[in-house]
């Protein structure tokens, strides 16, 4: 059985005002993403892990940040229809793996509602996503609490 493994990330600045959106769930926080969508770091990187296993192009390729129609687009929605273009050439995933990098908001009390948005967008079950939240240790940008970065692995199969 064919095996594939996909690394994406993305970094996001933060700014004030919230709410958060990380993994396709919005948190109150006193602070959001900066970017040209939704800036959702964590999709933003599971995107990218699974375009990369695929072989297919990246997700700044895909929805370009200089077109009009990817401003303040969803990127649940950016993720389903790559997952659509992985899943035509047929890929199957076995597995995510997701680190997301952040001083604060703690990840602890929505790891699980992230983890379901997650599978509700790829259709697979929650137990094939494993989700970690790491602090910068007051250390550098992210801990200080101006970026968030997610790092994500995604391992593909095909039958």
């Amino acid at each position: 059985m064919p095996l594939r493994i996909g690394l994406g990330h993305d970094t996001h600045r933060t700014a004030a005002g919230g709410p958060l959106i990380l993994g396709g769930i919005h948190i109150d926080c006193d602070f959001h993403l900066v970017g040209h969508s939704d800036a959702d770091v964590l999709l933003h990187a599971i995107t990218d892990a699974l375009l990369s296993a695929a072989g297919l192009p990246d997700i700044g390729e895909l929805f370009p940040d200089q077109a009009a129609e990817n401003r303040g687009r969803d990127s649940g929605e950016m993720l389903r229809l790559a997952w659509e273009k992985v899943r035509k050439i047929g890929w199957n995933l076995v597995n995510l793996d997701c680190v997301v990098l952040a001083q604060r908001p703690k990840l602890s009390p929505h790891k699980t509602e992230i983890r379901r948005r997650i599978a509700d967008l790829l259709q697979i079950s929650p137990e094939q996503i494993g989700l970690k939240g790491k602090t910068g240790e007051s250390v550098g940008e992210i801990g200080r609490g101006e970026t968030l970065q997610s790092i994500v692995v995604a391992l593909l199969e095909r039958p």
